[in-house]
């Protein structure tokens, strides 16, 4: 029997939290994110990468003020589009939640259906079914 292993992400949005620790059980809860690993002790969170099943993920950590912070994003400073196959539902179970929910879910112009809401940390997050136009191989780059 083989296992097939999903490469990690070459793309990772970060954000710091206030209280990390309730920000990523408030993330696995209300979006279905997967912690794939915690660095830190007691109430602080040097590191965290929290998986997104279908592809992709999250880097965050405890913000740090006064530490010398090599990387000091503010808390609640954070926006991100995430697929999403059941904008639904997946809407439903982050407003049992606890996330403010910003907008219902809705259907685009352009063949989505979204939604959108904030976490208790001030971020906000819009999941939708649109995945991106298709990429052309052999593209120049950037």
């Amino acid at each position: 029997m083989t296992t097939e292993s999903v490469p990690p992400p070459q793309v990772w949005p970060t954000l710091r939290a206030t209280d990390a620790r309730a920000l990523i059980r408030f993330l696995v809860d209300a979006f279905g994110f997967e912690v794939t690993v915690v660095y830190g002790s007691d109430d602080r969170v040097d590191h965290a990468e929290l998986a997104w099943p279908p592809g992709g993920g999250i880097m965050l950590g405890s913000v740090r003020p006064g530490d010398g912070d090599a990387w000091p994003l503010a808390p609640g400073t954070f926006g991100a589009y995430v697929v999403t196959d059941r904008p639904d539902e997946l809407c439903a179970r982050a407003a049992a939640a606890g996330a403010e929910v910003l907008r219902e879910p809705y259907d685009t112009g352009h063949g989505s259906r979204e939604f959108a809401v904030r976490d208790p940390e001030g971020n906000l997050w819009s999941f939708g079914t649109y995945r991106g136009e298709a990429r052309v191989s052999g593209g120049a780059a950037g």
